[in-house]
């Protein structure tokens, strides 16, 4: 009898809980979609949705709010993460609610969904960008067998995205990474060309937690691991990862994006790392909307429109 009570009390917790979670669920669908002929800052209560505080792009956006006039004109900028940015993008999409999201190119989002970049006539987020590889001082030394292979790694976005979107889709990185390999042998015998067997030798790779980073690390990883290499991989953010190379923490990162996303920590640790090259070229970041919010264009829409 006891044993029933208890059952009894818990339901009866747990009732409130479950009608609070079914009436969130019900409102969802009911949310207001976007409406070009009202103000858009009221309609998502002049909200950029941002992600984790330490990421370059959220510094420039901040930027963004003081020399657009948009600080002034109420709008902020919501610090969160990438998950929780592109799960709030999905929702928005699939109600077709206004949404303005930090955003960045190669990300697999521009692939599933319709986004545009707004644009920027003040400069803020400069202009397209490379993600570069660097190294710890002495790496080329030490290690030049890798180094020459990172002189010759080098991708484009759309093959990067093969690899991001298999992640998206629930793909182990490290599976999504040998897939690659097997599609594109040539491709990867260019990039060893040149490069001596690792016999163990230990190698560490610091890298952003950013799909394209995730993707690039964990390609990398496999390639030298078949090699010889017994290759470690850490995720950090932006700040940790450059200061990783620079105080020898870590010997590589193939999550520089320069010159302007990660221009502080370039500056902040001149002459402590090498720059080998750039892997990827045509890199952008900015804010983007979805495709339906037609009538705002630029940055500068936000406040006006």
């Amino acid at each position: 009898m006891q044993k029933i009570s208890k059952h009894l009390r818990l339901s009866c917790l747990l009732l409130p809980i479950l009608g609070l979670v079914l009436l969130l669920s019900g409102c969802a669908s009911q949310l207001k979609a976007y409406d070009a002929q009202q103000k858009l800052g009221p309609q998502l209560n002049y909200t950029i949705t941002g992600i984790d505080a330490g990421a370059g792009i959220m510094g420039n956006t901040q930027t963004a709010l003081q020399v657009y006039g948009l600080k002034t004109a109420n709008w902020q900028l919501q610090t969160s993460s990438t998950a929780a940015m592109t799960s709030a993008l999905n929702k928005a999409i699939q109600y077709k609610q206004p949404i303005v999201i930090t955003g960045w190119q190669p990300h697999w989002m521009f692939t599933k969904y319709k986004l545009e970049f707004l644009k920027d006539p003040k400069n803020v987020y400069g202009k397209t960008e490379n993600i570069d590889t660097i190294t710890r001082i002495g790496f080329k030394q030490s290690n030049p067998a890798v180094y020459k292979f990172l002189q010759n790694f080098n991708w484009t976005p759309t093959e990067m995205s093969g690899i991001m979107l298999k992640v998206n889709n629930g793909m182990d990185p490290a599976k999504a990474a040998q897939a690659y390999i097997d599609k594109h042998p040539q491709q990867v015998k260019q990039w060893l060309k040149g490069v001596a067997k690792g016999h163990g030798q230990k190698v560490t790779i610091a890298y952003v937690a950013w799909d394209s980073e995730i993707a690039s690390t964990n390609l990398v990883k496999r390639i030298l691991d078949k090699r010889g290499y017994q290759v470690t991989i850490q995720a950090m953010e932006a700040q940790p990862m450059w200061a990783a190379v620079a105080t020898k923490a870590a010997d590589i990162s193939l999550s520089a994006w320069l010159p302007n996303t990660h221009a502080i920590y370039a500056k902040q640790y001149k002459g402590k790392y090498v720059d080998v090259r750039a892997n990827l070229h045509g890199a952008r970041t900015g804010l983007a909307v979805p495709t339906y919010m037609k009538n705002i264009n630029s940055i500068e829409d936000l406040k006006n429109k």
